[in-house]
């Protein structure tokens, strides 16, 4: 097991002025998702949203505009064994990858999974430990990155689909407090912030044994982080900490607060504005981390399903930040 190193930038001026509401992504890009990404072959462009919910240990993918939920994945009900559903109790993360042709989710009680959406069927699962699994990362070979918050982790796992489940090879490098991961394509380099420090790790492309090295650190305006994504369209990340949300420029580093709301357990955009900012906002700070709706930067309510459970909520946006827009998945041999 690995230890963080000290390494820290610290960069002067990280703070402009604070905005009221979260901002609006924007570029000249088109949304990636001209066709449905539920396979019912409808060609019109569709918002939907992927959520992780906990009322029923499931990942829903619902549409903005009618309402209503167009595709599940239950664990108990799919080809994930029997004895391993426990793993996937609080789901924590929902992701869409491979060209949104799949979900990678991954649950609190550390189950890890890649589900095709055509089917449902589950490609690969693993369980990623009992330390409270947050986030995974889609690495570009398909091996595979978790983050664990109460265990204080990220876990390196060599996909193997013909494993089921897999079992084999895993490498645990030590961050406190570990809730996200973030692929950069452009600079080849694995972000996660902790506490009060964005990290960022070099890979080392080895297939059979993956591992991390730390290549730099910055110090952030605010601890308690959770949530780091890509903002659509742009070289920046999304981060939430215990009571605001910030954006940061990768290619100035500068950390600029976009809204002061707390609690903030996901954050996602898109390329204009008929696709803004989204937040899941927990109940409480106690026991409800969960809402049946998501928000934008003021507040307002931009999907509200009665029953839902949701720790957080994304966009079904291609993330072009992190990945190379292949729809087939990558068996790291």
């Amino acid at each position: 097991m690995k230890t963080i190193l000290t390494k820290t930038m610290v960069v002067a001026g990280l703070i402009a002025v604070s905005i009221i509401q979260c901002t609006k992504s924007s570029s000249g890009n088109t949304p990636d998702n001209g066709s449905d990404s539920t396979g019912t072959g409808t060609q019109k462009e569709v918002r939907q949203i992927v959520f992780a919910d906990q009322s029923v240990n499931r990942v829903v993918i619902a549409d903005v505009d009618t309402k209503n939920v167009v595709w599940e994945w239950d664990p108990a009900q799919s080809n994930v064994a029997a004895s391993d559903v426990k793993w996937f109790v609080n789901m924590s993360d929902a992701k869409p990858v491979y060209n949104n042709k799949y979900i990678l989710a991954n649950a609190s009680a550390g189950g890890v999974a890649l589900v095709r959406i055509a089917d449902k069927k589950t490609v690969f699962y693993a369980y990623g430990g009992n330390g409270n699994v947050h986030s995974t990362e889609l690495l570009p070979d398909g091996n595979l990155v978790i983050a664990a918050s109460t265990g204080n982790y990220l876990m390196l796992l060599h996909t193997d689909t013909s494993v089921f489940p897999y079992n084999g090879y895993t490498k645990k490098i030590t961050v406190p407090d570990a809730h996200n991961v973030v692929w950069d394509k452009k600079r080849q380099e694995l972000w996660t912030a902790s506490k009060n420090k964005l990290y960022g790790f070099t890979y080392n492309f080895n297939c059979a044994a993956p591992d991390l090295t730390l290549k730099d650190s910055l110090t952030l305006p605010a601890s308690g982080c959770h949530d780091l994504f890509a903002v659509y369209g742009k070289d920046s990340l999304w981060l939430s900490t215990s009571s605001k949300v910030w954006a940061i420029n990768l290619q100035t580093k500068a950390v600029t607060e976009q809204c002061a709301l707390a609690r903030i357990k996901s954050v996602s955009s898109g390329p204009d504005e008929n696709y803004p900012v989204i937040l899941m906002q927990s109940i409480d700070t106690d026991q409800q981390w969960y809402n049946d709706k998501v928000i934008d930067g003021k507040g307002n309510t931009v999907l509200q399903l009665t029953g839902l459970k949701a720790y957080k909520g994304r966009w079904m946006l291609v993330s072009s930040f992190s990945y190379d827009g292949s729809g087939e998945v990558k068996v790291c041999r």
